[in-house]
């Protein structure tokens, strides 16, 4: 008998459709053509939710849509979501745009201003998503309105933990800073989002694995710091591990961490052992970078990546 599914709802409170240019070079006040041009459906809510169907994991979605931009998000995650719960609101959703330079191999990327959600339909939306996550995972990432409060996500944190539920965090600044003092189940900053946290430069695996540990034990019941090329550092109540990434030939960073996140929740919703849950998350982030845009991994690369993962304890 297969376990009970347990239930993933998934909240994107300023989703996007993302325009990648890959370009030769760009050049000050002058046009450049692109190589090759695509649109994707963004947002970090929306990148682990399209995740988690590639590793045929049900989830629900819940976000905020707006205008043209809104009705074409909406079009493209019907093809790459399992269900989606949305609230309409006046203006329109934001466009997110990334340029690669193939001359330099950089990156460069601009996040757009989403929407306003009147109070109303923000609570309903906030109260729909808690319940569906039950004693679930309630999965809360990426940016927010400019009007919003910056500790909406430590009160749903609040909601979800009153509810039974699991929240899964991933964001950045006073965001990522409220959402810890409301103790979630697991937080995953990357290492630039953890210097930030804690005000100093981090340097090494250790350093890493201490400063998480201290947020652990401050409230956090886990913590994985995703670090790019250096993989994973996963810190629980028991012990503290570094998961390696295998080396790939990176196209597009966009989607690493959110596709991360989507390994390690499918893992634990799944009740893989936590080795292999690590192995998995390191394995979706690292077929993700090895495609342009915000294109996500494609399942049939995970099993020979996870393969590629090594897994030491650091008894931090």
């Amino acid at each position: 008998m297969h376990p009970v599914p347990i239930p993933i709802a998934v909240l994107t409170l300023n989703p996007a459709v993302d325009m990648t240019y890959e370009i030769d070079r760009l050049l000050p006040d002058q046009k450049v053509h692109a190589r090759a041009t695509r649109y994707d459906p963004g947002g970090n809510g929306i990148n682990v939710a399209r995740g988690l169907k590639r590793l045929r994991i049900p989830s629900h979605s819940f976000c905020v849509l707006g205008g043209e931009i809104g009705n074409l998000l909406e079009r493209l995650l019907r093809e790459q979501i399992d269900t989606l719960t949305f609230e309409r609101v006046d203006g329109e959703t934001r466009i997110n745009g990334t340029v690669i330079e193939h001359h330099t191999g950089a990156q460069y990327e601009v996040s757009g201003l989403g929407p306003a959600i009147p109070e109303e339909r923000l609570e309903r939306l906030l109260q729909t998503f808690v319940a569906s996550t039950g004693r679930g995972f309630g999965v809360i990432t990426g940016s927010i309105q400019r009007e919003l409060p910056r500790d909406i996500y430590a009160r749903v944190i609040a909601d979800l933990r009153a509810n039974g539920g699991r929240p899964v965090v991933d964001a950045q600044g006073d965001l990522l800073r409220h959402a810890i003092a409301a103790r979630p189940f697991l937080v995953k900053p990357n290492h630039y989002e953890l210097e930030q946290l804690v005000g100093r430069p981090i340097d090494g695996i250790e350093d890493v694995a201490r400063e998480a540990r201290s947020l652990q034990q401050a409230g956090v019941e886990n913590l994985a710091v995703s670090l790019g090329p250096q993989g994973l550092v996963f810190v629980d109540a028991h012990n503290s591990r570094h998961a390696t990434a295998p080396e790939v030939e990176v196209r597009s960073t966009v989607g690493a961490g959110d596709s991360m996140v989507a390994g390690l929740v499918a893992a634990l919703a799944a009740r893989r052992d936590l080795e292999d849950s690590l192995r998995l998350a390191v394995a979706c982030s690292a077929g993700t970078v090895r495609h342009p845009g915000t294109e996500l991994f494609s399942p049939d690369e995970v099993a020979g990546l996870m393969e590629r993962v090594t897994i030491r304890t650091l008894d931090i």
